[in-house]
């Protein structure tokens, strides 16, 4: 089964924690703090895979969670780091953040790879925080929490050509007849729901990928039909082949049928209009197919003169090896698209930007006779924070007193005994700037 869109859920691994401890040694008295730090969590990253054609694994696993770093030790050991999780994902894999709809990245070089949730540091022991007043400090941190997102993944398929046009005009004969592939052919509409891709050997040494998409219909830029779930894989090919039933076997103009794709085509990507093209004049053994023809050639000459148009019948071969020709010497004069790269702001510089960036705004508001704090600094700092010493209080006290929390507080008529309520926790206010539970 073809699975080209799924949406899952990726979460880097937690930080593990740094520990309080101290040396235990004999004929050391007061060794000093020997806490060791947290190992970082494992990241989740995407790596492209050549082997892979296709979603489906996404189908039946939506859940990635990195593991979380060990724990630190005593005698100053710290704990190792976890071990990342490699994902493995199709060439033509569009990475998309579900909540802000921004492309993460663009997935086309095998071996490619990206972090989408990066592992949490890892909290510091008490061997960090001593300092010369302070050189047995009951101090550690826990690890920092991975981060989480839900992600869409997109597949936009990897080939040189794309066969494109109506539906029922002939696109998956013809991919049967230049290839091994073997894609469904039937005599009504949408036959082909999925990309097949087919590798076309021209000989002389040159082969290319083609692509059979499924047929397009009027309004398909705006989803009608199967709409973006075919033009989104359009984007990826290099030349277009456009297949016109020269015949008008169902009724309808040939050069109508030309101008209400190309028309699509544009509307959804207008860098599409600019991709070269080559039109496949299919079923000519029909009859009426070679008056059609010479009607269809004055109308294209008078709106695009340096259009190609290759007059075939898929069904008797006939011209298809010069179509594949001409298709092979077009590849030739366009260079490969340039290797797209990982979006900066996947960047390792990201996990450290709240560090050089400090937020100490805050907002204090009434709750009866508690006072609220807000502050995204002081709250992130108790997560990390073991708040089950003094010195870790001492420690959020002081940062409070630096930031200015006191005086509002005091400003607002704190005293002594006054509730202080910050997330979860709630504190007594006393005069000296320290907090206890």
């Amino acid at each position: 089964m073809f699975v080209d869109k799924a949406k899952i859920y990726v979460k880097g691994g937690d930080g593990g924690d740094g520990i309080v401890a101290f040396r235990r040694e004999k004929y050391v008295p007061e060794g000093g703090p020997a806490g060791g730090d947290g190992g970082r969590g494992g990241d989740v990253i995407f790596r492209v895979d050549e082997g892979l054609r296709t979603l489906m694994d996404f189908r039946y696993q939506r859940h990635f969670k990195a593991q979380r770093g060990e724990k630190g030790r005593n005698k100053s050991q710290h704990g190792a780091g976890a071990e990342d999780m490699i994902v493995r994902i199709p060439p033509g894999t569009v990475i998309i953040d579900e909540e802000s709809g921004e492309v993460l990245a663009d997935m086309t070089r095998h071996g490619q790879q990206v972090v989408v949730a990066r592992g949490g540091r890892g909290g510091r022991g008490n061997i960090r925080f001593a300092t010369p007043n302070n050189p047995a400090p009951e101090l550690a941190e826990n690890g920092e929490e991975g981060e989480e997102r839900w992600i869409i993944l997109e597949l936009k398929v990897m080939a040189d050509v794309g066969l494109v046009g109506f539906p029922s005009v002939g696109k998956s004969t013809l991919l049967s007849v230049v290839s091994a592939a073997r894609p469904k052919i039937g005599a009504y509409h949408f036959t082909t729901i999925t990309p097949n891709l087919g590798v076309v050997e021209v000989g002389e040494g040159r082969s290319f990928v083609m692509a059979d998409l499924p047929g397009l219909i009027e309004g398909a830029h705006e989803g009608v039909g199967l709409g973006h779930e075919f033009l989104r894989h359009v984007e990826r090919t290099r030349v277009i082949v456009h297949v016109v039933d020269m015949a008008g076997s169902e009724g309808r103009d040939p050069f109508e049928d030309w101008v209400k794709i190309n028309e699509e085509l544009k509307l959804y990507n207008a860098d599409l209009e600019k991709r070269p093209q080559i039109v496949a004049a299919n079923k000519m053994d029909m009859p009426e197919a070679a008056e059609h023809l010479e009607a269809f050639r004055e109308k294209i000459a008078a709106v695009r003169p340096e259009l190609m148009i290759m007059p075939i019948s898929s069904l008797t071969r006939d011209g298809v090896q010069e179509l594949l020709y001409k298709t092979a010497d077009l590849l030739d004069e366009i260079p490969e698209a340039p290797a797209i790269e990982e979006v900066e702001t996947l960047n390792e510089r990201k996990i450290y930007k709240l560090d050089k960036q400090v937020d100490n705004s805050f907002t204090i508001t009434r709750d009866n006779e508690a006072f609220v704090v807000q502050s995204p600094r002081i709250e992130r700092m108790m997560k990390r924070m073991q708040l089950n010493s003094h010195d870790a209080i001492l420690k959020l006290a002081r940062t409070m007193r630096h930031m200015g929390i006191d005086d509002e507080l005091r400003k607002r008529g704190a005293t002594d005994g006054t509730i202080v309520r910050i997330g979860d926790f709630e504190f007594e206010f006393v005069e000296g700037s320290s907090y206890y539970y």
